[in-house]
């Protein structure tokens, strides 16, 4: 049952006994109170909820409690168990969260899951909610646009094909242990062969120190015996799969569903394993390696190059940022859209089409529009709306000098909004994993960010 906000007062009899300063919010919370406060906000999950399960089950958390309890996080930087230790221990943070002095706070793995569940959609409408609300009643006029793109780094480690192999044999033969608990008549198993691939790994980082030759040959001769481990390994999953397609008994208190479960994870398993020692030939082959898996944990993370000193390679997704603002001077502050995603090196322009779109479903039509050196002139040109003036660096001649230099100003101002994201708000490591998961990580960051910037205004 859907409930959107506490069924019991959050100011009780024992908040008489506390002093004023302990039941009066800060300025800074105070403010994005009242922005939350709205009715509105909350429309998002209304519509998101299946219409079957608004009024039957057993009552969710509220959705304001949740919205609260997410900008908390977002503008701290804590994890869930630490979010919920800090709300219940802060009587500020309890009375912006909206939990009354006697009211247990929700268990983190509530507000885990939750946030899976409700996806990346969900935030998106409550950012363009809050948009609408800000030009409906703090006057915001948005004048002036400017869009990059930057990276959004996966919550994995830095990939390497012998590391890949040690994961892919650990993960095989815990699903195969999955199947087996669902299947007790199975008599096929995966033999975790993680100690064989360790060692070789131990080998393999021995070998690279060495000065020599010898090291290259050393570390080839690694990786292909930890990709013959796995080869091991998927040929005894494979005959597990054929056996279980065979049985029909399941274990008692092991649904049919739970057992197809476990055998379609064992086959996406196996489907990724082949990948990683596919790409292992690939290498030692001198074939081009496309759509190359860098993680079994995060699947659709990709490799990125983006040509910077520091970190040529970046393990991740494109994410495109679009920054509202009501002026071009400097300092200006304004209104992110929804962030558009892709996994893998997309080109700038690629995702302008989506952003043009939000701008349309917004019935926004900024003047001018700055971009970077990447973005093409034509498709650029072609995605905007009506109206609205490109200017694109070290492109737009037919400018005046001073419109040039006015909007090259503002265009760099986009550059300093990333860092401030990823700063304050963490939005360069999404530490949900899967594109959608990275979506909803952006989406919160995005939304907490607006929620100040609106509450600034006056």
């Amino acid at each position: 049952m859907l409930r959107l906000t506490p069924s019991h007062p959050v100011a009780t009899l024992w908040d008489s006994l506390l002093p004023p300063e302990a039941i009066t919010l800060p300025e800074d919370w105070a403010r994005l109170d009242a922005l939350l406060a709205d009715p509105a906000m909350l429309e998002p999950f209304h519509q998101h909820w299946d219409v079957t399960a608004r009024d039957r089950g057993r009552p969710t958390l509220p959705m304001a409690v949740y919205v609260r309890l997410l900008v908390v996080k977002h503008r701290t930087g804590w994890g869930y168990e630490t979010l919920v230790r800090e709300v219940s221990d802060s009587l500020h943070l309890r009375r912006f969260c909206l939990l009354a002095l006697h009211q247990r706070a929700p268990h983190e793995a509530t507000v885990r899951k939750l946030t899976r569940r409700l996806g990346p959609g969900v935030v998106d409408a409550l950012i363009r909610n809050l948009i609408v609300q800000a030009r409906r009643e703090r006057r915001l006029r948005p004048r002036a646009m400017r869009v990059d793109s930057t990276v959004v780094e996966a919550d994995i480690r830095f990939p390497t094909d012998a590391g890949l192999c040690g994961d892919a044999v650990r993960r095989l033969a815990a699903a195969a242990r999955q199947v087996r608990g669902a299947i007790p008549t199975a008599v096929g198993r995966v033999r975790d062969r993680s100690r064989a691939v360790g060692k070789r790994l131990w080998l393999l980082s021995r070998a690279l120190k060495r000065r020599t030759g010898e090291a290259k040959q050393a570390v080839r001769r690694f990786t292909e015996e930890t990709a013959r481990q796995v080869r091991s390994s998927l040929g005894e999953a494979r005959r597990l799969v054929a056996e279980a397609g065979r049985r029909r008994a399941t274990r008692p208190g092991v649904s049919h569903r739970g057992r197809t479960r476990a055998v379609a994870r064992l086959e996406e398993t196996i489907q990724r394993a082949e990948q990683v020692v596919e790409q292992i030939r690939k290498r030692f082959a001198g074939e081009k390696i496309s759509d190359r898996l860098v993680s079994l944990a995060d699947p659709d993370a990709r490799p990125i190059r983006r040509g910077k000193l520091s970190k040529p390679n970046e393990f991740g997704y494109v994410v495109q940022l679009a920054e509202l603002t009501a002026h071009t001077r400097r300092g200006a502050r304004g209104l992110i859209l929804p962030p558009k995603l892709r996994a893998g090196s997309a080109h700038e322009n690629t995702l302008l089409p989506e952003t043009a779109h939000e701008l349309a479903s917004l019935g926004i039509r900024p003047r001018e529009a700055a971009f970077d050196a990447g973005f093409t002139p034509k498709a650029t040109a072609d995605a905007l709306p009506d109206g609205c003036i490109p200017f694109i660096s070290a492109n737009s001649r037919p400018h005046s000098p001073y419109t040039r230099r006015r909007l090259r100003r503002y265009r760099v101002g986009c550059e300093g909004r990333i860092a401030h994201l990823k700063r304050s708000y963490g939005a360069g490591r999404s530490r949900l994993r899967g594109i959608d998961g990275a979506r909803i990580w952006q989406g919160w960051a995005v939304l907490t960010y607006n929620l100040d910037t609106v509450a600034s205004l006056r």
